[in-house]
């Protein structure tokens, strides 16, 4: 028997060494350690043999499938490692090589966008300020005059965070109340003239909405500011970002931080199109943040960004803008 085990050991040892590739090397050890291979075959044949003589036998055949066990070991790592190095040759790349395909990038069109903005802005003495985008209730909500029940503090149009206790801010109007927060700490004063550029989080996503979007909001407060004041510098704005003179129209509407306020529409082909909201600052804002509402004024406006590009580039689905599609943002190269 022990003639037999060595004939085998030298055969499997054999056709181990002259495996192809991992697919016949697993093939083999299926053949010979499987619940049917040939070394297992051989442990069937303990049962019919004498005690001493199935100790021994055991043994050799125990020892023969730890021999064939290392040879695989040995023989798989040969044949990964050769496999490895193949597919790193196939796959080299020469980086001395001139690239393919170069062409000059360009900047994303809402960057575009929100540029232009914040230049027009800032030719009119507007300051562009930033803030966190995971914002408290006081600065998002309770400090803009935004009652406990109002429908905009729902969860099925904010995104809250830590258990409800942070949230994703709904508008960037929180860094006005910070702005004004920072003023009244450090002992400055009015005027305060500030645009608020950055990405805002609501639950609402098609054609013309995402939950992930862009809006620039002002703020201009100082003694004896009027809608008047208003007026021109959106007027003001609007001319100078659509190039050309616009018929602009000031409806009356409702926001909760601005008393009076106004949707503003412009007049776009034979219709009139609504553009942005805006108003004169409510006075309870102005005593969230420890302003004095008798002596300050002020007024403050919102607008979507991606709106404005839409606009301004003929673009009729909001979601090309965050599509990453090449051939969309390759236009504005």
């Amino acid at each position: 028997m022990s003639d037999d085990i060595e004939q085998l050991l030298g055969r499997a040892r054999g056709e181990i060494e002259a495996a192809a590739d991992l697919r016949a090397l697993e093939q083999l050890r299926v053949d010979w350690l499987g619940k049917k291979g040939r070394i297992t075959e051989l442990l069937k044949q303990l049962g019919g043999m004498a005690p001493d003589a199935r100790k021994a036998y055991g043994e050799r055949v125990n020892r023969a499938k730890d021999a064939v066990g290392g040879w695989l070991d040995t023989r798989k790592r040969v044949l990964e490692e050769a496999e490895l190095n193949a597919k790193l040759a196939a796959e080299a790349i020469d980086v001395t090589l001139p690239g393919r395909g170069e062409a000059a990038g360009g900047l994303h069109p809402v960057t575009r966008t929100i540029q232009r903005i914040e230049r027009l802005f800032g030719d009119l003495g507007f300051e562009s300020v930033s803030g966190p985008e995971i914002e408290d209730d006081f600065h998002n909500f309770g400090a803009l005059n935004i009652p406990e029940l109002h429908p905009a503090r729902a969860m099925a149009d904010t995104f809250y965070v830590n258990g409800g206790s942070m949230l994703l801010r709904t508008h960037t109007s929180p860094v006005q109340i910070r702005t004004m927060e920072r003023h009244v700490k450090e002992g400055r004063t009015p005027p305060i003239r500030i645009i608020c550029p950055g990405r805002v989080y609501r639950c609402d996503f098609d054609r013309t909405h995402s939950p992930m979007f862009h809006q620039v909001e002002g703020l201009y407060v100082a003694e004896k500011v009027t809608f008047t004041d208003l007026k021109y510098d959106l007027m003001t704005f609007l001319s100078r970002f659509f190039e050309r003179e616009m018929e602009v129209l000031f409806r009356p509407s409702y926001f909760p931080f601005v008393e009076p306020g106004a949707d503003v529409h412009i007049r776009w082909g034979e219709r009139w199109l609504e553009v942005l909201g805006c108003g004169m600052v409510h006075p309870n804002v102005f005593k969230a943040v420890g302003l004095d509402p008798e002596r300050y004024t002020g007024y403050a406006f919102g607008l979507g960004v991606e709106r404005f590009a839409m606009l301004r580039y003929g673009v009729d689905d909001l979601r090309q803008f965050f599509n990453n599609d090449l051939r969309f943002l390759q236009q504005f190269a």
